[in-house]
């Protein structure tokens, strides 16, 4: 009996688990290949429960690292050495890194240093700008990856620049997209929705989580002051990360309108989104989301990886100056929103293409 195909699949994040789930429902329908979950233990979220790995219909992971806490070389060391001990002790036949967390960068190091080949599933976005932890990490994973899925036009040719061989980029689609579109029919109304009854378009949802909105006290408190007096009567619900919580407390922000809630479940988040009249966040993944569901999407930051958000979606890039709030809803409340579209491939099927290349890849081998 031949032996399977042993592939890693390396996750550190929740947004991590979401781009391979629909990886793993492929994997299933091929025999020969064994799929390895490996949590790097990376981030820890109370959220991801045995409920959260239910709802993405895919189960715990085989291996955790637990390799939380720390700063990011300890972390990088931490997850580096428990993926190597995996490797030594059952060497795989493919890992494959997804996104631009810590663990995509360690665990594609220690892969090529142990001699297994690395797949990176949305290789070749770029921000421009070396300030942020996950543009590096995305650099060095793409300067040793093998194979690159990527989720657009623009990454082929941020490899291509670097001198990737084009014979090893795939443009596939986006595997986010593929959960998206599997889960959108289960998507469920969060306890706020009754709670402080909520209306179909007639609320903002907000999401902040990135050091130059969050850490400096005062610009935080004026960016939130701006919001509220530019978004004339509607609801304002921000699922709040709990170190940003403490600030806005730290700071005594508070509103009659502005609703803070525990971070949702992906179910629960992403209904609160559909509804919603627009989003106002500092997440790339979330404006992915927001220009599938046609939803108007505010980004406040100065550059983005996903700038087909932009050019073909429903997102606007506003940078992080409160003052760009105003001006930007009263584009939003005229009504004039631009439509937007979903870009090439994103369809639900970037993952049936992913493994459909691996596929070719181990038969070009054998």
């Amino acid at each position: 009996m031949a032996k399977p195909t042993i592939i890693d699949l390396i996750a550190g994040a929740r947004p991590n688990f979401m781009k391979i789930a629909p990886i793993i429902h492929a994997l299933r329908l091929h025999k020969g290949f064994h799929y390895r979950l490996i949590h790097t233990g990376q981030h820890y979220d109370n959220n991801m429960s045995s409920v959260f790995f239910e709802q993405l219909d895919i189960p715990d992971p085989e291996i955790n690292l637990s390799a939380g806490g720390g700063t990011q070389a300890e972390q990088t060391a931490a997850i580096m050495i428990g993926y190597e001990k995996v490797l030594a002790s059952q060497k795989s036949d493919l890992c494959v890194v997804v996104g631009d967390v810590t663990s995509t960068m360690a665990c594609a190091i220690v892969a090529q240093k142990m001699h297994v080949p690395v797949a990176h599933v949305e290789g070749g976005i770029r921000s421009g700008d070396w300030t942020m932890p996950e543009e590096i990490n995305r650099m060095v994973t793409d300067s040793i990856t093998n194979y690159f899925f990527t989720t657009s036009h623009i990454a082929n040719e941020n490899l291509l620049k670097i001198g990737v061989n084009e014979k090893n980029i795939f443009f596939v689609g986006n595997t986010m997209i593929d959960t998206l579109l599997k889960n959108r029919l289960k998507f469920s109304q969060p306890d706020i929705w009754n709670q402080i009854k909520l209306k179909e378009k007639e609320y903002i949802v907000i999401t902040l989580h990135r050091p130059a909105n969050v850490d400096e006290e005062d610009g935080l408190k004026i960016l939130i002051n701006e919001i509220m007096v530019n978004t004339k009567e509607l609801p304002i619900i921000f699922p709040v990360h709990p170190r940003t919580l403490k600030i806005l407390n730290h700071i005594g922000i508070s509103h009659p309108r502005l609703h803070l809630v525990e971070p949702l479940g992906y179910l629960e988040f992403n209904y609160l989104v559909e509804h919603s009249k627009a989003v106002i966040t500092d997440s790339g993944g979330i404006t992915e989301e927001t220009t599938v569901m046609g939803i108007p999407c505010i980004t406040l930051r100065d550059n983005t990886e996903r700038p087909e958000t932009i050019t073909v979606g429903t997102n606007e890039l506003i940078g992080t100056n409160p003052k760009a709030i105003k001006p930007v809803m009263e584009v939003l409340f005229s009504g004039k929103w631009k439509k937007g579209s979903i870009p090439e491939l994103w369809d639900g099927h970037a993952a049936e293409r992913i493994v459909s290349k691996i596929i070719d890849i181990f038969s070009m081998q054998s």
